[in-house]
């Protein structure tokens, strides 16, 4: 059986839903966007243009959640299946757009370079529990109206796994675009196996911006797969309690899905987010917050009621260090996540309020994935009925180590964590060199670095995507890209 947690009955989904439909329907969402407004126009739903304002409409939000995909899969580069977004699977994902990197030498928090994306590409792609990659960090060594583009065009280049990815810039998703499609090379194979998932984003309270508008209707076009990140933050721009925090959440996710819908009926979506509470004391947004976590796992129970594949921020810390506290915060954020069900879990390797990343801890959360993973398995006899049998040989050999049934159901039972995980008694580790967690995972860091293969994507496509982002990078007066080692 697999365990399970739930932390709404279906009465209060319900009644949570009805909420957000009367929101939208009686109070409407800001949407500075002429052509979505003039999508929702087209029909016939009540839109101010001059104050950028949309009332929707009971039968169109139910029209966009039938049109709506159940479930959708992802596909590497090569065109093999990763991710398979339906019912109770999970799948972890790094962090993404972190605009500090945590360097592991000087222990001091710093802008990322092209350098330590490239070895986080290396890195991430061997990570057996991690599915897909993301964006995580934006290099600040090219023009900054080429930082989205460029990241993915390293992602693709360097490593196979699809990819979590978004665009600041209405403009950069034409090149974004491209480089799918020079992977895949037809929009239709694009369609049948997408290769990315874009983050949108709706700014709350209810309003949506020109340039996250206009990304969900460009990938709708395509139907290029979208998660929507609902940010409300309970007790500052959001009601401070969870429920009416969920209802804002809910009704700011369902705005963002009928745009969606409206543009392409069965465009593929996740229904996510990355809410959080508010610290007054501190005036920051805790993604490590027992609250924000509960806020994650309720509002996947409301995308299931709804029939979507969900997703959210969870599994990430608040610390500034690799320490306990960032140990704390992401194993119970991904062990909830995974109970919960949340079909797409993005936040191994993240730090400090969603702005830091550290690729040491990335290789310490592919561990906590990893056992998490084994959790969802749940607990089922593998043999074990008649017991006789076996407590007989155990009172005669006196251990069952090398135990026919101990041989055949070790592995498939008993998880063994990597190196970055000390298992050791005292003595031997004082053997092994007493290190502690956060050099291991360096030493893991590195050997991951030092034994990167290449990305196997045909080489004239790699030639493709490097034509393509400096042509890009010309645009901008980037006349030549950082070296890449």
């Amino acid at each position: 059986m697999r365990p399970t947690i739930e932390f709404l009955g279906k009465n209060l989904i319900q009644q949570i839903v009805s909420e957000a439909y009367q929101i939208l329907c009686t109070l409407g969402i800001e949407i500075h966007n002429k052509n979505v407004l003039e999508i929702f126009c087209d029909h016939g739903v009540e839109v101010d243009v001059d104050k950028n304002h949309v009332i929707f409409k009971e039968d169109i939000i139910q029209k966009a959640l039938k049109s709506a995909p159940k479930s959708f899969k992802l596909y590497d580069v090569n065109g093999n299946e990763t991710n398979d977004f339906s019912g109770y699977n999970v799948h972890f994902t790094p962090g993404s757009t972190s605009i500090n990197v945590l360097d592991y030498k000087t222990k001091q928090i710093r802008k990322p370079v092209t350098d330590d994306y490239i070895n986080y590409v290396k890195v991430v792609s061997q990570l057996e529990h991690i599915a897909s990659q993301s964006t995580a960090l934006i290099p600040a060594d090219v023009h900054e109206n080429i930082s989205d583009s460029y990241r993915l065009f390293l992602s693709l280049l360097y490593c196979e796994k699809p990819v979590v990815t978004g665009t600041f810039t209405i403009d950069s998703f034409e090149i974004m675009k491209d480089f799918q499609l020079a992977v895949r090379g037809t929009e239709k194979a694009l369609k049948e196996k997408p290769l990315t998932v874009f983050s949108c984003c709706p700014t709350s309270p209810l309003k949506w911006s020109d340039v996250t508008s206009q990304n969900v209707v460009d990938c709708a076009r395509y139907s290029i797969p979208v998660e929507f990140i609902s940010m409300p933050l309970a007790g500052f721009m959001a009601p401070v309690t969870l429920v009416g925090t969920l209802i804002q959440h809910t009704a700011e996710t369902l705005s963002g899905i009928v745009i969606s819908q409206l543009t392409n009926p069965g465009t593929p979506m996740l229904y996510g987010g990355s809410p959080a509470i508010f610290d007054v004391r501190f005036e920051t947004t805790p993604m490590g917050a027992i609250e924000t976590m509960m806020i994650d796992c309720a509002y996947n129970e409301i995308g299931k009621y709804l029939g979507l594949p969900t997703q959210a921020y969870i599994a990430l810390s608040d610390a500034k260090q690799l320490n306990a506290q960032a140990g704390l915060e992401s194993g119970i954020g991904a062990t909830l996540a995974a109970l919960a069900g949340i079909n797409n879990i993005s936040g191994p390797g993240m730090l400090d309020f969603e702005s830091c990343f550290s690729i040491e801890k990335l290789v310490v959360d592919n561990e906590i994935c990893k056992q998490v993973l084994r959790l969802v398995k749940g607990i089922e006899p593998k043999e074990d009925f008649p017991a006789l049998p076996i407590f007989e040989e155990l009172l005669k050999e006196k251990h069952l180590l090398i135990s026919e049934h101990t041989r055949k159901y070790l592995r498939e039972e008993h998880i063994f964590p990597g190196p970055v995980i000390n298992r050791a008694n005292r003595a031997r580790w004082k053997e092994m060199g007493e290190f502690i967690l956060e050099e291991r995972a360096h030493m893991e860091v590195e050997e991951l670095v030092n034994s990167y293969k290449p990305s196997t994507l045909a080489e004239d496509t790699k030639k493709v995507l490097i034509n393509l982002m400096e042509k890009e990078g010309e645009k901008y007066g980037q006349t030549s890209l950082p070296d890449r080692h």
